[in-house]
């Protein structure tokens, strides 16, 4: 039993040396795009991000870029940072490779400017922050084209765009064919009346239906004062006839006085 206990002691402590070392050596990670896309004579990043289980600072990492190209030759030196960037001062990237990184925020980045078609290849990031010297290194295909191509999801957001346009395109046609209906019906109606008036004389506007009404009353005033004028004339004549009678049998008793006298006589 004792001998049993003191292995299983000896295996605690062994294994509280190990995992402390374990941990330290578990490596950096290193973070890139796979593969990038670029046109002829712009300029690309590089993105290169890390994490480190020790603290970082620019006298303890060290950045290395190196470029193999696409026939499989001998790696080439693109960049070096340690403590201050150390750009290329012959070969290739002379004067195209720049720095664009911040070793505080686990960035490794650099820049590559006017990249002519003999940059492709892939590219290699390693980042070592000692005594943390052990991970995978990162690497991205560059591709250098003539022209962008469309991504599947450039593609899908181009017939989605095509999409909406033909859904607004049809719309405003639904909308212009209703307005042009609608008035087109409304000078059929008012050509229909238009014409209906002008067949039928006894049609007429509202403001023109009150002087209609009026004129009957004016009439049948105008009537009445005929028929007190006709009336008032036949009264005169019958007057005229009444003294015109007198008249007569005034000069027949007149003769009739005279006849007497002559009989006296």
């Amino acid at each position: 039993m004792s001998s049993l206990t003191c292995r299983i002691w000896t295996l605690l402590l062994l294994g509280g040396l190990v995992l402390p070392g374990v941990r330290h050596v578990s490596g950096i990670d290193v973070s890139t795009p796979s593969e990038l896309e670029v046109v002829n004579g712009t300029n690309v990043k590089l993105t290169c991000t890390f994490r480190s289980n020790l603290r970082v600072s620019p006298q303890t990492v060290t950045v290395s870029w190196n470029f193999r190209p696409l026939n499989s030759g001998s790696d080439e030196s693109v960049f070096y940072y340690h403590e201050t960037p150390f750009p290329p001062q012959s070969g290739r990237f002379k004067g195209h490779a720049v720095w664009s990184g911040d070793i505080m925020r686990y960035d490794a980045s650099i820049t590559l400017h006017e990249v002519p078609p003999t940059f492709n290849g892939t590219y290699i990031c390693q980042v070592r922050n000692r005594p943390d010297v052990h991970g995978r290194s990162g690497e991205i295909i560059l591709r250098v084209v003539n022209k962008v191509s469309l991504s599947e999801i450039g593609m899908l957001a181009i017939g989605v765009g095509c999409a909406c346009a033909v859904i607004l395109i049809l719309l405003g046609i639904f909308v212009a064919v209703r307005r042009h209906r609608r008035r087109h019906v409304e000078d059929d109606i008012e050509v229909e009346t238009r014409v209906q008036e002008w067949k039928d004389p006894t049609v007429c506007k509202p403001e023109e239906a009150v002087h209609l009404k009026l004129l009957p009353e004016k009439k049948e005033v105008d009537c009445s004062d005929d028929e007190e004028s006709e009336a008032s004339s036949g009264d005169d004549d019958k007057e005229e006839d009444g003294e015109e009678e007198d008249d007569d049998d005034d000069d027949d008793d007149d003769d009739d006085d005279d006849d007497d006298d002559g009989g006296d006589d």
